[in-house]
């Protein structure tokens, strides 16, 4: 799809909800430019087209207004219960409804919050906002607290990552870090490689950013399929890839190194960024930390986003890039959107960092994560049916659950709701949405007994949801 398809896709949507309504006058074709970065050319292509379609019309000396008519396009026919659901639409779904506090949050992005030093960071963010003064605000805009930036170096520099405060931008949480990654490096309408099931913020950037996802084929025992990319990087012209390296989300995986060098050489040779997501790093189950893909890049190819936020505070939200030579590219991306990450929160983490025993919290953290994993992994076995395959991941705090076909994960999302648990469905990581097999589950959560017996629930409801699919039914429902 070109430029100006895009683009013209999106003032459709905006004309359906009403933004534009019938008769009004759209913005005038230099005002659109400026207010999006299509060329001019692109937009009135754009226009141009939509005219053509009936969408709009064109008054002369006066530009273009929606079509009178306007109400015969964008009426939507009745969907089938089985059509694809859209990403946004289902992600707000699950985060909108699962905010109550009586509801089992096997779907939640983030681990239990008890797991954090939440007293230790208070103390570290009183004290530290206690010293500020008047310009703190303007010392500490981007690239960011430079003490908090030195600190960060210094860990990369013990796996054999040589980068220096210089390199590093701190960001707004992770997700800020990759999509000021991932619009640096690309343009509209450029193609972006992701792995087939890949973390849906990945997807998300993508659409918001008018880029054309290309799925790498990717899986929990195999991993990336560097032969599939080689191919796809010949296929298609790629500008830039979205890939988690270690502890994949959420299929759970970690390359070895030689793959990742692999990687890193591959992409170097067709000239294409990788926007590495390692926000999952800190949290692995291994003797020794794996190294990030960014250790084989010489080229400053690589753009490595990290945070604090799945390993020591969630609602502190403080990422980072490390981007080398494109650290004040980054920066200028930052001025126009975030401007800068929290100031006292900067500080706060940089003095916990130095006094609060961070590496302490991490071993307890990845103990009881593995415990925690190993104890939902039992339960599963024993509850769900025997069909199910479940992955056991050498990281994170996600499961990856797989029934056999036919399975509705909608349906049994839905249901499961209907009993005050909350499950995260499989197409949420998917751009194509077509494989409804799938469910997520967090299993950072104490396995007592509301939990327990929550995961015996959702048990008896797949057992339900397969054999009312073998029937061709559409309830999962537990008898």
């Amino acid at each position: 799809m070109t430029k100006y398809q895009l683009f013209s896709e999106e003032l459709k949507e905006h004309i359906r909800q009403q933004i534009w309504r019938s008769g009004e006058k759209i913005p005038s074709v230099r005002a659109s430019s400026q207010q999006t970065g299509y060329g001019t050319a692109t937009v009135l292509q754009a226009y141009q087209l939509l005219e053509s379609e009936g969408w709009l019309i064109a008054k002369p000396q006066s530009g273009y207004f929606v079509a009178p008519n306007i109400q015969a396009l964008t009426t939507v026919p009745p969907q089938s219960t089985q059509a694809p659901v859209r990403i946004n639409d289902l992600l707000f779904d699950v985060f909108q409804r699962t905010k109550d506090s009586d509801i089992v949050p096997f779907s939640s992005a983030f681990p239990d919050s008890s797991l954090f030093p939440q007293q230790e960071l208070v103390r570290s963010l009183s004290s530290a906002s206690r010293k500020m003064d008047n310009r703190s605000a303007l010392t500490h805009l981007p690239p960011g607290n430079h003490d908090l930036r030195r600190i960060i170096a210094q860990r990369y520099v013990q796996q054999g990552l040589h980068v220096g405060p210089d390199d590093i931008v701190i960001t707004s949480g992770g997700l800020d870090a990759l999509n000021l990654s991932l619009q640096f490096a690309t343009q509209p309408g450029d193609y972006v490689a992701v792995e087939s099931t890949t973390f849906y913020g990945a997807l998300q950037a993508i659409e918001r950013l008018k880029l054309i996802p290309v799925e790498i084929k990717a899986s929990a025992d195999g991993g990336l399929d560097l032969n599939d990319l080689a191919e796809k990087l010949s296929t298609y012209p790629i500008k830039a890839c979205w890939l988690m390296t270690n502890v994949q989300h959420p299929l759970g995986y970690t390359l070895s190194q030689a793959r990742k060098q692999a990687l890193v050489d591959m992409l170097r040779q067709h000239q294409v960024f990788l926007v590495e997501d390692d926000v999952y790093a800190e949290l692995y189950f291994s003797a020794k930390k794996p190294v990030p893909a960014k250790v084989y890049d010489q080229q400053d190819q690589v753009l490595l986003c990290g945070s604090f936020s799945k390993c020591l505070s969630p609602g502190f939200r403080i990422g980072w890039v490390v981007a080398g030579k494109h650290s004040k590219a980054i920066q200028k991306q930052q001025f126009l959107s975030t401007i800068s990450s929290s100031v006292p929160v900067q500080l706060g983490i940089s003095h916990y960092l130095l006094h609060g025993g961070y590496d302490n919290h991490l071993r307890k953290l990845r103990s009881t994560l593995q415990d925690r994993k190993s104890a939902m992994i039992h339960a599963i076995r024993r509850y769900f049916p025997d069909s199910t395959t479940v992955t056991d991941p050498a990281g994170g705090y996600f499961l990856w659950l797989t029934f056999p076909a036919p399975f509705d994960s909608h349906a049994f999302y839905e249901q499961a709701l209907e009993k005050r648990i909350a499950v995260a469905p499989g197409t949420l990581f998917n751009s194509r949405q077509d494989d409804l097999r799938h469910i997520r589950l967090n299993y950072s959560y104490e396995m007592n007994e509301e939990n327990l017996i929550a995961l015996s629930t959702l048990g008896q409801l797949a057992k339900a949801c397969l054999s009312d699919s073998s029937n061709q039914q559409n309830d999962c429902s537990v008898k």
